[in-house]
Formats: structure tokens, sequence, C-alpha cells
């Protein structure tokens, strides 16, 4: 593509007018006159990164991190005593370390804030799942109260609805923060209860990631494809911990907590980018009723 730019104008051919055009004067002119090209070498050219390449970019980045990181969480969570013994109904065979939520978590968090957005649209998001790893891995240590961890959560999720970020299902704001503290909450405690069966938190995560990813980028929604793509990398990664024969490593609920909170804000994210009712929107938690019940 080119644009073509006069010069000369009016004054030359008037002068041109007036002269002999075979004398070396009007030759001159005519030069002046003459238009010039200017290549448009900007025009048209597209800028930036393709929101495909981004996801990707985030789901390899969390990936590698998290391959890295977990191994280091594992030994400080040996130095510091952060174990889980084998008491009650947890069967394993040996004491295992805890924080892989740590490892998972950071493997999150680091692409989500350069490539998704976390800092910006979806800052509440990240606010709360920090929140909720900090209690959760308190609660790996100390055993806190149940009250006091749903207490923390419908915080989190008041959060979200305060930033925007919330079910608009209905009229009413004050019911839309209700069903967005109990979808919040629920969904959590779903995630929560799954991380009883080795790799199951992670696997199902990395499920609805995925799937929340992908209708991110049917809608063009670069922000949300991103922090899904870095949650399902992150939740893969650890598998490989998580999944040895015996566990190497457990995610915790200093990891299921807040994974299960992305879950939930990602998803309703996505049922708002897709302007989906409320029947459609409540899909992804009859699924996960499902699985409680397979598990």
């Amino acid at each position: 593509m080119s644009v073509t730019v006069g010069r000369g104008g009016r004054r030359l051919r008037e002068e041109l007018a007036m002269k002999d055009m075979t004398g070396p004067r009007s030759r001159d002119l005519v030069r002046r006159a003459r238009p010039q090209v200017i290549p448009a070498s900007g025009c048209g050219r597209r800028t930036g990164v393709q929101p495909g390449a981004t996801a990707t970019l985030a789901f390899a980045l969390a990936v590698v991190l998290v391959i890295v990181l977990t191994p280091l969480a594992a030994k400080a969570a040996v130095r510091t005593r952060f174990l889980d013994h084998p008491v009650g109904y947890k069967q394993h065979g040996r004491a295992t370390p805890y924080l892989g939520g740590c490892a998972v978590m950071l493997a999150f968090l680091v692409p989500a804030l350069l490539l998704g957005g976390l800092g910006d649209r979806f800052l509440a998001l990240g606010l709360g799942a920090v929140a909720l790893w900090i209690v959760g891995t308190l609660d790996d240590k100390f055993n806190l109260s149940p009250y006091l961890r749903m207490a923390v959560e419908a915080l989190a999720a008041t959060g979200l609805w305060v930033a925007d970020l919330g079910w608009t299902v209905f009229d009413t704001e004050l019911l839309n923060l209700a069903l967005t503290i109990v979808w919040v909450v629920g969904v959590v405690n779903a995630f929560n209860l799954m991380d009883n069966l080795d790799g199951a938190a992670a696997t199902v995560t990395a499920a609805v990631a995925i799937g929340i990813g992908a209708f991110a980028l049917a809608h063009e929604d670069a922000q949300l494809a991103g922090i899904a793509a870095a949650l399902a990398g992150a939740c893969i990664g650890f598998l490989r911990y998580n999944l040895a024969r015996p566990a190497r490593i457990f995610l915790g609920d200093g990891g299921s907590m807040p994974v299960g909170f992305i879950a939930a804000g990602a998803a309703i994210a996505a049922a708002r980018a897709g302007d989906l009712d409320l029947g459609l929107a409540a899909l992804p938690c009859a699924a996960m009723i499902v699985g409680l019940v397979i598990l």
C-alpha cells in the first residue's frame, strides 16, 4: 500500500503555463511538480501479541516454574517440619511435605501478573487468592477454625463483587452479592475436599482452567485466557510430583483453597463474557457436585 503526495501545487502549474514547455526551465519545473510516492510501511500492520500466543506462553511459563519450585518447596517443608502425618483418615504411608500450594501459587502468579492482567482488571481475584493462600497455609500448620476459613472465603467473594467481578444475574445487587458468596464458598470447599485424593484437586482445576481459557479465547478475552492458562499450567506441572508413588508433596489447604477461588472467580468472568444465564452458569457447579459424588 502507498500514499501519493503531490508537490508543487497550483503555483507551479501557473508558472508552467507561462513558460515555453520545451525549455530546460520547464522540464525542471515538471520534475518538481511530479508526485512523490511515499511508502506506507506502517499501514495495516498488526501490533502486539495474539491472545492465543499469550495464553500459550503463560501456560508454558507456569509449567516450568512449578517444576522448578516444587522440589524447593518440598525441601523447605522437610527442613521446617511442615509435614502431613498419616493419622486418622489420612492413609498415606509416611509423613509427606506440605507447601505444594506455595509452589503452585508462585508459578501461577508470575505469568498471571505478566501476561494475564491479574494486576489490572482481575486485581481483586489475585488479592483474594493470596489471602486464601495465606489462610490455607496457616490452616495446614495450625488447624484453624472452619468458621474462620469460611469467613475469609466470604470476604474474598465480597471483594470480587465490589470489584464488579461477581455474579450479575439478578436485578437486586444484594442477591448478586449473596449468590457470589455462596458460589465462591461452595466451590472453594469443593476443591478443598477433592484434595483428599492425590492429584484430584490439581487435575480438576486444570480441566476447569483449560475450559475457561478456551471459552475466553473464543470471546477474545485475552486477560482471562492468560489467567486460566497460567492456572492450568501450574496445576499440570504440579501433578508430576503429586501423582508420584508415593506422593512427594501435597497441595494442602494452602493450594486447594486459592486455586478453587481462582477457578470460581474465573468461571464467573467467563459466564459474564459469554452473557450466560443462571441456568448455563450453574453447569460448572453441577459438574463439581457430580465429581464430588464420584470421588
